[in-house]
């Protein structure tokens, strides 16, 4: 019988990963970290039911581990969550990983340097391994540059200008890192 084929990480389990790996803590602590108003929130919202699965997700793949039962306040024991070995080195790599395709940078590459940040880590260097990524996504699309159609003409319009942006954003994540770095 052939090994079973490891479960898939979603971009939630890994934002609830990153969050654990800040300090332990029970999911309803994480799930305050992913409201709609808190800060890592505003670029990855997860609600509370869907935070409690991706710590059962991450449980399961071995990727975190209970560390604690505590007495709730006026509820259930909290069971205080963290990351293990494998998933602190896992996360370590993902976090260094461009994403594949600019549609991926609203919402994997905004959560991957929000998380940087939160862990002081410089920015710089995977905003500039994404620049490099694009590169050929954005040859690709100068060697498209007059579509027979209107729509392939809306379609090209479209992909230029946002690549054009990203480019811009992470010129500027660079920009502003640098220039912290010299004060």
């Amino acid at each position: 019988m052939p090994a079973p084929t490891p479960l898939a990480i979603s971009l939630t389990d890994w934002v609830v990963l990153g969050v654990l790996s800040e300090e332990p803590r029970h999911g309803f602590a994480v799930a305050k970290e992913l409201g709609r108003d808190a800060e890592l929130g505003q670029l990855w919202t997860v609600r509370r039911p869907l935070v409690y699965r991706a710590i059962d997700h991450l449980l399961e793949l071995g990727l975190a581990e209970t560390r604690s039962v505590e007495p709730g306040a006026q509820g259930p024991h909290r069971t205080v969550i963290a990351p293990t070995r494998s998933g602190r080195a896992r996360l370590r790599h993902w976090l260094q990983q461009p994403v594949e395709h600019p549609r991926d940078v609203r919402a994997v590459l905004l959560v991957k340097l929000g998380l940087l940040a939160r862990r002081g880590e410089p920015l710089a260097p995977l905003a500039r391994r994404q620049l490099d990524a694009f590169v050929e996504v954005n040859e690709g699309l100068g060697r498209r540059a007059s579509p027979a159609t209107p729509v392939a003409r809306l379609a090209v319009g479209w992909r230029t200008q946002a690549n054009e942006a990203i480019r811009r954003f992470l010129e500027q994540v660079i920009a502003a890192e640098a220039e912290r770095a010299q004060r």
